[in-house]
């Protein structure tokens, strides 16, 4: 459970990020200012996207392991 703490941590850390990012580069008069933040207002909506579709899969791959301690004591009895 702990490394699902880290990884939530991690990720919070990484999209704050980009708001900054995307806050600086906001008013920004650099050249390449636009391409930042546009890539990072995209980076903030597809990274979280990602992560919830990892999570599924790895949900649907590898069910909780409570149903199949249940389902062995339900055909001992």
């Amino acid at each position: 459970m702990k490394w699902k703490r880290a990884l939530a941590v991690a990720g919070l850390v990484v999209i704050c990020y980009l708001y900054l990012i995307a806050l600086v580069s906001a008013f920004s008069h650099s050249a390449q200012s636009k391409q930042w933040l546009m890539a990072s207002i995209y980076s903030t909506v597809v990274i979280p996207v990602f992560i919830y579709a990892a999570q599924l899969v790895a949900r649907v791959i590898r069910p909780d392991d409570k149903k199949s301690d249940s389902d062995s004591t339900d055909k001992e009895q």
